[in-house]
């Protein structure tokens, strides 16, 4: 299988061929999940992905608790459904033990039994949703002589927490505060989900892929043995450089040659940082993120499939900015195609505001 293939396989899944109509939940479900430590890129993402997206569709979804912020995959945070949330998290937490014990906090804390102070801080969060500094003020105020600061840090890796609205609404914004999971959501009623279910639910959204590539996009180990249990249940495949692919059977597969949209995605999404090996969607290039500024945005741009531009958005004055900077020469059919998508990103960025769109020369 070529990499184009691939590349149109991943375009596809993640819903970056055509814009569909469907739910947001129903959409967070199918990709696991948007990455979500800019609070408003899933609103971004989404916006790449759905016809007529509305932001006040997610604001709603997150206010009813039925989608959440928190810290899942690689770690870091996530917008998904409460159920994945829930379903997740026990099978992702080894990863995060194990990405706590090598940071510099967890070192400190090697060989204490700080259990108890665990358990109380987890109180404190349920009973009012707190920053990781006030814990730790809160903390050493009950606790003088203890490593206040470390044991902040282990309680964000060890105890699940959402971030609750309005952070991450469209329409208002917030603190970066954590409450537990189970005070915002309750007790999860359901089974943890499977290893098993885990490689399946990538596969939906991102395969055909590598058992490395799904190992990189959730952070576990040892997924091999899981693949080798599924058995017959997976296709399988070779890319181009003889690597191993598997993938779900009836997963789309569309033709290398289907025309692929311009797409101006949000730094971090979840079709450049899922794999890997990025070949497949990441030209080879001279890649230079822009900085949008403050309160402004910044990503890469795809075209015919594949990162060829970066981009930034950033208010000056009555004018709301695009400044695109291409990575490889482009023909003319696709700057104006680049052009005029962007104009469309500045609709939704910056409604009832001046646009200027900015088309740099490549170097």
């Amino acid at each position: 299988m070529s990499r184009r293939a691939l590349g149109r396989a991943t375009l596809a899944r993640q819903l970056l061929l055509d814009r569909v109509g469907r739910p947001v939940d129903e959409v967070l479900e199918h990709l696991v999940g948007l990455q979500a430590q800019v609070p408003l890129v899933p609103h971004l993402a989404l916006w790449d992905r759905l016809a007529g997206y509305d932001p006040g569709e997610l604001d709603r979804l997150m206010t009813s608790r039925r989608v959440v912020r928190t810290q899942l995959m690689r770690t870091t945070i996530h917008t998904v459904t409460a159920a994945d949330a829930l379903a997740l998290r026990p099978l992702l937490q080894p990863v995060l033990n194990r990405t706590f014990a090598s940071t510099s906090w967890g070192q400190r804390l090697r060989g204490q039994d700080v259990g108890a102070v665990v358990a109380e801080a987890a109180g404190l969060l349920a009973e009012r949703p707190l920053g990781r500094a006030a814990l730790q003020r809160e903390l050493a105020l009950r606790h003088p002589g203890l490593d206040a600061e470390a044991v902040a840090f282990g309680v964000s890796y060890w105890v699940p927490w959402v971030q609750p609205p309005p952070r991450g609404l469209w329409g208002a914004s917030g603190a970066a505060v954590m409450t537990t999971v189970d005070a915002e959501l309750g007790p999860s009623t359901g089974a943890p989900m499977t290893p098993e279910d885990l490689v399946h639910r990538y596969l939906t959204a991102f395969g055909p892929a590598t058992v490395r590539d799904v190992q990189v996009w959730c952070g576990l180990t040892r997924l091999r043995e899981v693949v080798e249990r599924l058995g017959p249940r997976l296709r399988r495949f070779r890319g181009e450089d003889g690597a191993a692919l598997v993938d779900v059977p009836g997963g789309p597969l569309p033709d290398p040659d289907t025309p692929a949209p311009v797409r101006f995605l949000a730094e971090y999404d979840n079709a450049l940082l899922s794999y890997a090996d990025r070949s497949r969607v990441v030209e080879e290039g001279d890649h230079v993120l822009l900085q949008g500024g403050s309160g402004g945005w910044t990503g890469t741009v795809l075209v015919d499939g594949r990162m060829r531009a970066t981009w930034a958005a950033r208010r000056d004055g009555d004018t709301t900015v695009l400044t695109v900077r291409p990575s490889v020469p482009l023909p003319a059919a696709d700057r104006t195609d680049v052009a005029g998508e962007g104009g469309r990103l500045l609709e939704f960025l910056a409604p009832g505001r001046l646009h200027d769109v900015r088309l740099l020369d490549s170097r």
